[in-house]
């Protein structure tokens, strides 16, 4: 798995989430739970990941959906 995006905004991720399942691509959300747990200080960000065979097509998505969020 690789780590395709970062981010506090769960509107953002649960949004991307969908659009990568509509396009065959598995993702992951990592952190959650943390996340929720420290309040929302956004001290800890969530983290999406996808299998390493889908993530040039998922950076392409995310490009589309959110210019600037894709982790280099």
């Amino acid at each position: 798995m690789k780590e395709l995006i970062r981010a506090n905004d769960p509107v953002l991720i649960s949004y991307l989430v969908a659009v990568l399942k509509d396009e065959g691509i598995d993702a992951v959300i990592l952190d959650e739970h943390t996340s929720i747990l420290e309040g929302s200080i956004g001290a800890i960000q969530r983290r999406v990941v996808v299998a390493e065979e889908d993530l040039e097509r998922a950076k392409v998505i995310v490009e589309d959906l959110a210019p600037g969020e894709v982790k280099e």
